[in-house]
């Protein structure tokens, strides 16, 4: 790839990411998938309450290990939202239909040679 393909990419990916429809989605999946447990440890430690201590640090332990899959599966879950919410927003669901098609051909073109 030329270096004018990868900056297009590049900002694509950027508008992609920083369209405020986008942002709305990121934050409620972020809250799914993480802002539950810091919001239980902050009332466990206001109300001293150590279940609801433990079960926060748990999974908040969990979160901060390098296997753990969770900002994959918190942009999942914005981009269900995305579609969920916002399904006439075409011009961000087709950046991310683009980069699908790509991809798509990509892994065929793989598949092809190593036949």
């Amino acid at each position: 790839m030329n270096k004018d393909k990868i900056k297009q990419n590049i900002v694509k990916i950027l508008k992609f990411f920083s369209n405020p429809r986008f942002l709305v989605c990121y934050a409620l999946a972020w809250f799914v998938t993480n802002g539950w447990a810091y919001l239980l440890m902050s009332l466990g430690t206001y109300f001293d309450n150590n279940i609801m201590i433990a079960i926060a640090g748990s999974y908040l332990a969990f979160l901060w290990l390098p296997i753990s899959p969770e900002k994959i599966v918190t942009v999942a879950i914005s981009i269900f939202l995305l579609k969920l919410f916002f399904p006439n927003d075409k011009k961000t669901l087709a950046v991310l239909h683009d980069f699908y098609l790509k991809l798509k051909t990509r892994i065929n073109s793989k598949k092809k040679e190593e036949k």
